[in-house]
């Protein structure tokens, strides 16, 4: 069976044989779209080519990675290099170093960093250290924000402001979900009334500081500033997970770019370079609490991969050097205000929040504040113009409560091509 000569239809079909769905993430199968996935035979900068011969102007990016677009050059040969002195070591490399230096110098809270295999395990082992640094049990997360598969964030929240979670997937035990609160974003009404009642039992309070799993919401002036000041204040620890945000809305993240100052934080997609990988970094003392220093046990044996440290390493001396991020957000901006100006013209009601590089779509007559008015964008009315856009050649992400990215990759063609797309989109609906 020659698997390159298959279309996607037909690969699919045979994926389904093997991998439970027929995709190794769940967000790839295509049903929030109503459809089924296409498979990609190669990407070069701003395009994806499937295996049917069709050429895509591609806004997914890997899901945040190719912030340089896909097959960048410079990240390419930095691989290339590292490969030829071997794939994996099992000791330390010097490029498990630079890459620690380079997120220390970038990256305000971190003075020290430890490098995992993926953004889950940051986000997980935040939440360990936070509890054995505090010796408390309780955490608190937001409703919309998604921090990995971890059991203990992989809840919901159930009715009210103010709730205990429930676990959101089979396989976590509801014991386990109760130790997390689960909180309204840009409510601080509701901050408050947690911390009065569980103050002195919450370990960290753990958020996107720029949710962006489910849609993006930006966050309401003074909102972090308010979670910062009240984890000092109780003794808890304030997580950031810049898994998406961390070198995507500015070279510090969106601590730099808001001025607050997180004692942890997860980090991912962009420091591998298109390679699997993520980190967690915080204050020093924090940070000393993890094995083998301290107490708090967390390994891997392929953390600090030196293919995926060469690459990220790349990535982030171009970001130092390049800094592209006005240049990102004029482009992204040239996006957003074609599909504002068809939806005007067309009378279709779309909020389209932006960040830098980061946009996202949501078919709402509101603002989107939080997971609760997100949810009450029409899904349906995305499906369709996600699937006029993929039709004409333009890559959208394939769910309503995911976003878009921009990578410096996208040259005026690819936008004018993309924002002519969408506005015709728009306009058909």
């Amino acid at each position: 069976m020659d698997f390159e000569k298959m279309s996607s239809k037909e690969l699919f079909e045979e994926a389904k044989k093997y991998i439970p769905g027929g995709v190794n993430s769940p967000v790839r199968a295509f049903r929030s779209v109503d459809g089924e996935p296409f498979f990609t035979r190669a990407a070069h900068g701003a395009k994806l080519e499937t295996v049917d011969g069709k050429t895509l102007v591609d806004f997914v990016c890997t899901w945040g990675p190719a912030l340089f677009g896909h097959d960048n050059p410079v990240i390419r040969e930095a691989v290339r290099k590292a490969l030829e002195r071997g794939t994996s070591f099992g000791t330390p490399s010097a490029a498990e170093v630079e890459m620690a230096k380079l997120v220390h110098e970038m990256i305000p809270c971190a003075e020290m960093v430890r490098m995992t295999n993926s953004g889950t395990e940051a986000t997980m082992s935040c939440i360990r250290l936070a509890r054995g640094y505090t010796k408390r049990d309780k955490i608190v997360k937001f409703s919309g924000c998604y921090h990995g598969h971890v059991d203990s964030l992989l809840v919901k929240a159930g009715s009210g402001a103010l709730t205990f979670g429930n676990p959101d997937s089979a396989g976590i035990p509801a014991d386990l979900a109760r130790l997390t609160i689960v909180l309204p974003f840009n409510d601080t009404a509701a901050i408050d009334e947690c911390f009065s009642k569980y103050g002195d039992e919450i370990a960290c309070v753990i958020l996107e500081p720029y949710p962006a799993n489910v849609g993006l919401i930006p966050p309401k002036p003074g909102f972090l500033k308010h979670l910062r000041e009240t984890c000092t204040r109780q003794g808890s620890l304030l997580v950031f997970d810049e898994v998406i945000t961390g070198f995507r809305v500015a070279a510090g993240g969106a601590q730099a770019r808001e001025n607050v100052m997180p004692d942890l934080c997860a980090l991912g997609k962009i420091i591998g370079g298109g390679l699997p990988v993520g980190a967690f970094c915080g204050r020093r003392e924090i940070m000393e609490y993890i094995a083998p220093l301290g107490p708090v046990y967390q390994a891997g044996t392929l953390s600090g991969n030196p293919l995926a440290m060469a690459a990220g390493v790349a990535a982030l001396k171009m970001i130092r050097e390049g800094n592209p991020y006005d240049a990102l957000e004029k482009k992204s901006m040239f996006i957003v205000d074609a599909v504002r100006g068809a939806a005007k013209e067309r009378g279709v009601a779309v909020q389209t929040p932006m960040a830098a590089s980061l946009f996202s779509f949501f078919f709402n007559e509101n603002e989107v504040v939080d997971y609760e008015t997100a949810l009450k964008s029409s899904t349906e009315t995305y499906k369709k113009f996600f699937k006029n856009c993929l039709d004409n050649g333009v890559y959208l992400a394939p769910s309503a409560f995911e976003i878009c990215f921009m990578s410096a990759a996208h040259g005026e063609d690819d936008l004018q091509l993309a924002a002519d797309v969408m506005a015709k989109s728009i306009k058909s609906l």
